[in-house]
């Protein structure tokens, strides 16, 4: 893309430009092969002197021959040691007046600005509860931008960095504290001064973004060391070092890597490649005047699109869009991407009266490197680019084909990368975070001699249920080995008449147990002690009938009481 613009910085140089000239053979090929992998081609590089970084912090510092520094080194994060406190910062951090500083901004009513503070922090506060229930709310609201003051930590709940540092822990001092390989330090060494060269965490040699920014571009070399470095990633980590320490933006970086944008960065550049064929394919449903246009010139996607997707158009728009694009991108994934990918062509080259000044591929070209600043405007694309209906499904369905294209011109691909994850929530699901063991607690808690809600009285104690327990059977055994009365004789004989069934024991009010739990065993003693008294009875009611029936003087009065 030659000279990147918005932040002043100058474009990257590519080592591997063949790889990229191969697709695209075009004379501007040289552009797109600057977002390629700066690898040597003669083998690893030699480690680096002993005044440049070597792999640790400390030798951020400028060496003995750090005295002839460019203009820039001295309007850094310590500009007031070197002279320039007198610079004016903006909102962002960057220098006023510099091609990274912006001019009128719309600015956010400060009423409106705390509320949305107070509803991201009680989101942030129920993270999981929002995003299973009220994920759409989420997304309205990341669409309406993110508060500053609360974007870090946005940024690494939406996009999962939080899991994986929680996942990880002391992974990242780990592979900090290592040396590294030397064939990857040269190159990010060189390339630190290129990033936002006029923001002030950037502009000081050795200063503590150059340094942060050294430490987290190395650490992604040794935690991935089959993919190494691309200087595509060193723009994405300088973003996210603005708004986070050193290690949250380190993991922000691999799920950006690995989730969003896989294969992005790796080798042969293959999924960028991929998703320049979609990114053309879908601008005909889009701006069927635009791609025709592309078309008659033959550009190749990846002269024009390559910066904007691997360095997620953060070097491309203004910096209140880039931060726009960024919120949404967090939360919906690729898609944004391609979104704005799609509203730049079509408000570039999707009208007649535009294409009149575009009739070479040169001039094409310059028009999408110089695009007009009314469609990068923060409220105009981004009003465009939430009404743009393209989907995540229609992206997977055009991946499919254009995969299915390349396997039968070119073969398999070479890189197997991971399978790409729409937004924040389909990150989730694939990784949820750990959750905590869920213990026993109580809302109301009772001493144990209180009585239960609805209960009368306080619950008697085990063993007192145990000590009436046996009394209550020494006073069955008792009632049982004592003789009958007369009263009990004559009560027997009347139910002995009655005949009542024998499987059904008569209610005893008197003798009823008030324990629900024992009623059950007393019931059944109770039943057999009337059933074996009311056998003995009758046997003895029996033998005196006879005895009168045989000797009538024993007995001159009927034995009326017997009946």
């Amino acid at each position: 893309m030659g000279a990147a613009r918005g932040r002043g910085v100058g474009g990257v140089g590519g080592g591997r430009a063949a790889e990229v000239a191969g697709v695209a053979a075009e004379a501007e090929a040289a552009g797109a092969a600057g977002m390629a992998k700066s690898r040597g081609e003669n083998g690893p590089r030699a480690p680096a002197a002993a005044g440049s970084l070597s792999g640790t912090r400390e030798s951020l510092a400028p060496g003995p021959d750090a005295t002839a520094a460019d203009e820039l080194s001295s309007l850094g994060s310590d500009s007031e040691a070197n002279g320039f406190a007198e610079r004016r910062i903006d909102k962002f951090g960057f220098i006023v007046g510099s091609q990274g500083a912006e001019g009128a901004l719309e600015e956010v009513p400060l009423e409106v600005l705390r509320q949305r503070e107070s509803k991201w922090l009680d989101m942030l506060n129920n993270w999981d509860k929002w995003m299973a229930k009220k994920h759409k709310k989420i997304r309205l609201r990341c669409q309406k931008g993110i508060p500053p003051s609360l974007r870090g930590r946005a940024w690494q709940y939406l996009s999962g960095g939080k899991v994986k540092l929680q996942q990880n822990p002391g992974k990242f001092d780990e592979l900090d504290m290592s040396p590294g390989d030397p064939k990857w330090l040269d190159v990010i060494e060189r390339d630190l001064h290129r990033q936002f060269p006029f923001h002030e965490m950037f502009v000081s040699r050795g200063g503590h973004g150059q340094q942060d920014l050294f430490r987290v571009l190395k650490a992604y070399t040794l935690y991935r060391p089959e993919e190494g470095y691309c200087q595509a990633q060193a723009p994405i980590a300088a973003v996210l070092l603005m708004h986070m320490p050193a290690e949250q933006a380190f993991w922000c970086l691999v799920q950006i890597c690995e989730k969003y944008l896989p294969g992005y960065y790796s080798e042969k550049l293959e999924a960028i490649q991929l998703d320049g064929e979609i990114l053309f394919s879908l601008l005909q449903k889009v701006s069927p005047v635009a791609h025709k246009h592309l078309s008659r010139q033959k550009i190749d996607p990846l002269l024009y699109m390559t910066e904007w997707f691997m360095c997620a158009f953060a070097r491309t728009l203004p910096w209140s869009s880039v931060l726009r694009v960024w919120d949404m991108f967090f939360c919906e994934g690729v898609k944004i991407i391609f979104r704005v990918g799609l509203v730049l062509l079509k408000h570039a080259l999707g009208s007649p009266e535009k294409l009149k000044a575009c009739q070479g591929q040169y001039e094409t070209i310059e028009r999408l490197r110089s695009l007009s600043p009314k469609i990068m405007q923060e409220a105009f694309l981004v009003q465009e680019v939430v009404e743009l209906p393209v989907t995540e499904r229609q992206i997977e369905r055009e991946h499919l084909i254009q995969l299915r294209r390349w396997q039968e011109t070119r073969g398999e691909l070479q890189s197997c990368s991971p399978p790409r994850l729409h937004g924040a929530k389909a990150i989730l699901e694939a990784e949820p975070g750990p959750r905590p063991t869920l213990q026993p607690s109580p809302s109301i808690r009772l001493p144990l001699d209180a009585p239960l809600p609805g209960s009368k009285g306080k619950p008697k104690p085990s063993k007192q249920i145990q000590k009436e327990q046996k009394e209550q059977q020494k006073q069955a055994k008792g009632y049982l080995d004592k003789p009958p009365t007369p009263n009990q004789t004559k009560m027997a004989s009347a139910a002995g008449d009655a005949c009542p069934p024998q499987d059904v024991a008569p209610k005893d009010p008197v003798h009823q147990d008030p324990a629900p739990q024992d009623s059950a065993p007393q019931d059944s003693a109770h039943h057999h002690s009337r059933e074996s008294l009311t056998s003995q009875e009758n046997e003895e009611t029996e033998e005196l009938r006879r005895k009168d029936e045989a000797d009538p003087d024993l007995c001159p009065e009927p034995l009326s009481y017997l009946s």
